[in-house]
């Protein structure tokens, strides 16, 4: 599982934003993409804060039934971290030992089987010119195995949230850089942004994600075909009319 946060602006750049302006300037796509299915599993719209991250964190853990994950990746945004101890992470009150002084606090403890790592880009002149990664979590050797278990990486990466992330700007022309085409309101842009992400999943066929049939044909598949949640490409009309979250 891979996570990242896209950037983008609301109204005006973050820069010529008031202090009283909250709902104006930089707003963040806070993202958990799978690679092996491209899918997008869980979405937070807004400032890009601890906050944000920690939801999200938590967001996915929720749509994914608590399971643990065989390796998260990040950049090296270092509130991933402190969320993912949060979220995975098992409270542990230590016992009174009954002599004097005050008592150890509780605190979060990992468990083994949860492997996070971080990939560590350097730039010379805007231009990445090193790329380093580092386990966070986990034993190396989990890593390992994580990867070479894995259907499309080989070695520790975000590369593909991140080559995601071009397909919203294309799919969104609000979030093309350096256009007169961004968004104006604050709440149209969230809904702009869930339309893109979620449609993604159902009604977009990815190339790199056909597979050849019995009959010898490339058939089209998209993220939710996928990963199991549907066995047809949806059209937009369907998506919208018919909810995916069923109300008791």
């Amino acid at each position: 599982m891979q996570f990242d946060e896209k950037w983008d602006f609301v109204g005006r750049k973050e820069k010529n934003c008031g202090p009283d302006e909250t709902r104006r300037g930089d707003c963040w796509d806070h993202v958990a993409l799978d690679p092996e299915s491209r899918l997008v599993v869980s979405l937070l719209v807004g400032k890009r804060t601890e906050d944000a991250t920690h939801a999200l964190v938590r967001d996915f853990h929720r749509r994914t039934g608590g399971r643990v994950m065989r390796l998260m990746t990040s950049d090296e945004y270092p509130v991933y971290a402190s969320a993912i101890r949060d979220t995975y992470g098992h409270l542990v009150t230590p016992p009174r030992t009954g002599r004097p002084g005050r008592p150890r606090k509780a605190h979060r403890v990992i468990p083994p089987e949860v492997t996070y790592a971080t990939v560590h880009k350097e730039r010379e002149n805007n231009r990445v010119v090193a790329v380093s990664t580092r386990v966070v979590f986990g034993a190396v050797v989990a890593v390992t195995a994580a990867l070479l278990a894995s259907a499309v990486s080989t070695a520790v990466n975000t590369c593909f949230v991140e080559r995601h992330n071009g397909t919203d700007r294309n799919r969104c022309s609000r979030k093309v850089r350096k256009s007169y085409g961004f968004s104006k309101d604050w709440d149209t842009h969230r809904a702009a942004t869930a339309f893109s992400y979620f449609s993604y999943n159902f009604c977009w066929p990815v190339r790199t994600l056909r597979h050849k049939g019995a009959d010898g044909r490339w058939h089209q598949r998209t993220p939710a075909m996928a990963a199991g949640l549907t066995d047809r490409v949806w059209a937009l009309s369907e998506w919208l009319t018919l909810p995916a979250v069923q109300c008791r």
